[in-house]
């Protein structure tokens, strides 16, 4: 109940976020109610004017009426409670459960002590932030089902998910719901582009995962990055491979066949991808799922903190998704074991393996953060490099030499990959991938079309 030490403290520190004074009951009250709704709720003073100064009101029906009678013709109606105290009356607003809330004269929000009319921009990313609509659900018409839909990419996924293939394409995509039917034509909702096409399609350009391999600890220079932008599994894996290829390595004989041991447990790393193509804001189009390594730490992140709804005290015991046909798919392809035990199963993989404990950041991103070994990382680059500069020709060869040669392997076959150029030249795929940047930097070859499926072109002077 309130007192005079209370509403004294009140009246000194003001309006805020939680706290309005109104001298009277007016037209203006109802976009107070809607912005405290949309809000984290609050109070309402009323009998006292913008000086903080208490001028009272008189408490009758009337007066309660007309408060309650505003707060019903919003839409939805906003929940409160009317309490009074000495001459003023207090309007106890609580944060709604169905915003956003609006009034005759709109959407509004609380923003500091003001209520703020919100613009439409702001009211769909309010609806966005609440999880009234649903990334994974929402369907571009724009985008053709025939032109980007492939069935090979739908046939690794019933294998994986162990589906009976008694039906044909379309009635499994209705039945795992991402086909719709709208005027006569097929469209895949969000989810099903990122699932069952083999690039992205354009619009989601930002669902990339890019992987990046620092020298040092700092973000200075990169020595290998990639950018998957493929079917959301194949970008899984592919990710997996990448951290595979630059993490430490021990062996470990008990038997007549070594067992290689990755230096973090691969399911904590597998978690935390899958975690983060799983619940990352993809309305978020600034920013990309990250996998950072460093010779001290692993980073793995994604735009959008704790979804709505999963308190900090609550992480790691609770499931809360927000792409949830998303985590119904990896579920299914075997991708999530169960819900909610994901951050349990990161912790346990490294307590087995005696690792440090992994970091966990929830802003704006979430982030994992992994500790490394920084120098048996860096021992290990050392002996890698020295073996490769003892036991690799090609790194003794002059650049011009090893260009040329690659010019010579394009014009024999211009659909050849780079792995091919590795095996062909004895070299490593990294330099391979330095020489080609440096000839397609000079104007002497082009690539066209996609990395895995297009071709080499010998620009003019060099035919």
């Amino acid at each position: 109940m309130m007192n005079k030490k209370e509403l004294a403290l009140i009246l000194e520190e003001g309006e805020g976020l939680t706290i309005e004074f109104k001298e009277n009951v007016n037209s203006d009250l109802s976009k107070e109610l809607v912005a405290m709704a949309n809000s984290v709720g609050g109070r309402i003073f009323i009998g006292i004017n913008d000086r903080n100064a208490q001028t009272g009101i008189a408490k009758n029906n009337a007066i309660l009426s007309q408060i309650q009678d505003m707060a019903t013709h919003c839409d939805p109606p906003v929940p409160i409670e009317i309490t009074h105290f000495e001459n003023i009356v207090i309007i106890q607003v609580k944060e709604g459960l169905n915003k956003p809330y609006r009034c005759s004269k709109g959407f509004y929000l609380r923003s500091g002590a003001n209520s703020q009319k919100m613009s439409t921009r702001e009211i769909t990313e309010f609806i966005q932030s609440e999880g009234k609509v649903r990334f994974d659900e929402i369907v571009d018409e724009n985008v053709d089902f025939n032109k980007v839909f492939d069935p090979s990419v739908l046939t690794r996924f019933i294998n994986a998910a162990r589906i009976t293939k008694t039906l044909g394409d379309h009635a499994v995509l209705e039945n795992l719901g991402v086909l719709l039917h709208r005027h006569h034509k097929l469209y895949l909702n969000n989810a099903g582009l990122l699932f069952f096409c083999r690039d992205l399609p354009p619009h989601l350009f930002f669902a990339t995962i890019t992987c990046a391999l620092y020298k040092g600890i700092e973000k200075v220079t990169i020595l290998d990055r990639k950018d998957f932008s493929a079917d959301l599994i194949s970008n899984i894996e592919d990710t997996i491979l990448f951290l595979k290829k630059h993490l430490n390595l021990r062996y470990e004989i008990k038997t007549m066949r070594r067992k290689e041991i990755l230096e973090i447990p691969e399911v904590a790393l597998r978690e935390a991808i899958v975690n983060a193509a799983c619940h990352r804001d993809y309305f978020e189009k600034g920013a990309n799922i990250m996998v950072e390594i460093f010779d001290d730490r692993v980073h793995i992140s994604n735009p959008g903190g704790l979804p709505k709804g999963l308190s900090p005290e609550k992480f790691g015991t609770l499931s809360v998704s927000r792409n949830p046909l998303i985590a119904s798919l990896l579920h299914r392809a075997g991708y999530i074991e169960k819900m909610g035990t994901g951050i349990n199963r990161i912790k346990n993989a490294l307590a087995a393996a005696r690792d440090p404990e992994p970091v966990f950041r929830f802003d704006s991103f979430f982030t994992v953060t992994f500790k490394r070994d920084a120098q048996e990382t860096s021992k290990n680059i050392q002996e890698t490099s020295k073996n490769i500069q003892e036991t690799t020709p090609f790194a003794k060869e002059t650049a011009d030499t090893i260009q040329e040669k690659i010019i010579s392997l394009i014009r024999k076959n211009p659909s050849i990959t780079r792995n091919n150029m590795v095996l062909e030249l004895n070299g490593t795929l990294g330099s391979i991938k330095h020489h080609l940047l440096k000839l397609t930097k000079m104007h002497r070859i082009k690539h066209i079309g996609a990395t895995k499926k297009g071709y080499w072109q010998i620009l003019e002077k060099d035919k």
